[in-house]
Formats: C-alpha cells, sequence, structure tokens
C-alpha cells in the first residue's frame, strides 16, 4: 500500500504533519493533485471587467459590480475583487493610506514630473497587463522608450512572479543602450529585489509612479489600449501560442509601420533611430503658488494637482 494514501485531506492533523509521520515529500503528494476545471462563467466575467477596465481605468470593484449587473450578471463585490486581483487590476483612484510604502520593498521617488524628455534611451518605462485567451489568461509586460514610444522589448506569462520581468528588462538592456532613468509602478514585481539589482548594477536612476498617478505611466497605458483594441480584442487568441506569434507581428507593426499621431504621423522605430521627432514632459495643471492643502506633501501624500502630459516635436 502506498504511503501517500494513508493521508488524508480532510483530516484534523495538518496535510504538512501528517507528510512529516508519514515520511512523504509534499510536492510528490501535491504532484498528484489534478487541475482544477477552468470556471467558464468566471472566465466570461474576467473578459468583460478587461474590457471595462481598457475603457475605463478608474473603476474600482464597486462600479464594476454595477457595469456587470446592467450585463445582466448577478455578481457580488467579493467575486469581482477576486477576479480583478488575479487580473492584476485596481481602480486608478487614491485609497486609504496610499503614501505607505511596502514594509519590504523600497519605493522610489518620481522623477519624471517636470521632466523635458529630449532623447531617445533618456527615459524607459513599463508595466504589466492581463491578456485574455479562449480558456484562460496571460500577462503582458513590455519596456516603452518615451522619446519614440518604440517597444523596446515584452515577455509573456501565466503567473504575476517577477522573473518575466527581469527577462524583459534584460533583453532590452542587451540590444539597446542603457537609459538614464527607468520609470515602474508600485507593483511587487518592479519592487523586488531581482529587479532593482539589475538597475543598480547598470546605474540606472529608478523613479517609481505614485499612488492614485494616472498620467504618471501615461505612455505604457496608452500601449495597453492600442494593442488590446488593435489586436487582442479583434483576434481572440485561443492560447500562448498563437498569442505568443500574433503579439510578434503585432509590435513588429507597431515600431516599424504604424504611424502616431503624437509623432508627427512617423512610427516609432524611425523617430528612435533618427532621434528627431519625439519627446514628451509630463507637467502640472496648477502652478507653484496652490494652496497648501492642495499641495504634494513631504511625505508623498497625492495632491489635488492634475497631470498633463504634453509632446514636443
Amino acid at each position: 500500500m502506498k504511503r501517500q494514501l494513508w493521508i488524508e485531506r480532510e483530516h484534523e492533523i495538518s496535510v504538512v504533519r501528517q507528510c512529516e509521520l508519514t515520511g512523504v515529500a509534499r510536492s510528490t503528494l501535491y504532484a498528484q493533485r489534478q487541475p482544477v476545471a477552468v470556471d467558464e462563467t468566471d472566465l466570461l466575467l474576467c473578459r468583460l471587467i478587461d474590457e471595462e477596465y481598457t475603457r475605463r481605468p478608474f473603476y474600482g470593484s464597486r462600479r464594476m459590480v454595477v457595469f456587470l449587473k446592467n450585463k445582466g450578471f448577478d455578481v457580488n463585490r467579493k467575486r469581482v475583487q477576486r477576479l480583478m486581483r488575479c487580473m492584476g487590476l485596481a481602480g486608478m483612484a487614491p485609497g486609504p493610506n496610499t503614501s505607505r510604502p511596502h514594509s519590504q520593498n523600497k519605493v522610489y521617488p518620481y522623477l519624471l514630473r517636470g521632466l523635458s524628455v529630449t532623447r531617445p534611451n533618456q527615459v524607459w518605462s513599463t508595466d504589466i497587463t492581463y491578456v485574455r485567451l479562449a480558456h484562460g489568461f496571460a500577462y503582458l509586460v513590455a519596456i516603452i522608450d518615451w522619446y519614440s514610444r518604440k517597444v523596446l522589448s515584452w515577455r509573456l506569462s501565466n503567473s504575476l512572479d517577477a522573473n518575466f520581468c527581469v527577462d524583459c528588462l534584460e533583453e532590452a538592456l542587451l540590444h539597446y543602450e542603457r537609459p538614464e532613468i527607468f520609470n515602474t509602478v508600485q507593483g511587487v514585481q518592479f519592487t523586488s529585489t531581482v529587479f532593482i539589482d539589475v538597475l543598480k548594477r547598470e546605474e540606472i536612476k529608478i523613479s517609481m509612479d505614485g499612488r492614485g498617478r494616472a498620467l504618471d505611466n501615461i505612455f505604457v497605458e496608452r500601449l495597453w489600449r492600442s494593442v488590446k483594441y488593435e489586436d487582442i480584442y479583434l483576434k481572440g487568441y485561443a492560447c500562448m501560442g498563437e498569442l505568443l506569434i500574433g503579439l510578434s507581428e503585432y509590435f513588429t507593426f507597431y515600431n516599424g509601420e504604424r504611424p502616431h499621431q503624437s509623432l508627427s504621423n512617423q512610427t516609432p522605430s524611425r523617430v528612435y533611430e533618427s532621434a528627431q521627432g519625439g519627446g514628451a514632459m509630463i507637467v502640472d495643471k496648477f502652478s507653484k503658488e496652490v494652496s497648501a492643502p492642495e499641495a504634494m506633501t513631504e511625505s508623498g501624500q497625492r495632491r489635488a494637482a492634475v497631470c498633463e502630459v504634453e509632446s514636443t516635436t
């Protein structure tokens, strides 16, 4: 009789303790588990949430519940929160204690407000987005050059670990001149030691978006909107293999053929290589005379001023 059969998952003694008593490795026990069937209703809800979030990234779980109920789905907020958490989505609005950094990972200040981006490789930026498949989902990370909007590298993964983000960064550094500043969101992947260590190794200045500042990483957000509406939603990829091929074709088109209005209808690759016709700046609409309650405090609290993006040619 196999010792694995002695272990009862519903027993009052924990599975960990049962494995110790029977001399069975937990990895052996877990390897015998059957894969959990994908809930088709959850997949449908994820697709609807993804589409609505792409249109309205300021929607949190409460508004998503209202949106789904208007579509005929009787869902509660806990279910929507679980699905949004699984997809890595959160409404772009400040919550309680938004200035409090993660207890283990260092959060760096935002360095781009008021900075004029006048050349390629001055500023790179990155983020992660959820990508739907016919019977599941994946995550996409990309690194973009702010001056030219060129996608320098990208990676797909079926989990939200930091490894595929590090691989994406290493690929960009291998093929292009290292940037002066690298901007990220405050996600655990980008505040992780393995990711930060690569930037420190290359002596790159680290910048991170402020909490609740939707426009701090605006160029990557615009990239996600383009890739989803111009490719992913139209083609409805069934599996990771199809998605990999499709995105390879799309990013080749995006960099080398697709004209960008903000670049005077030039392509990102042409602007990147010529170092002409690009540029950007994020500025506050309000002047320095903003009253004290509206200003950004030294502790990092979000002020009332609104950001806008200006392109320079």
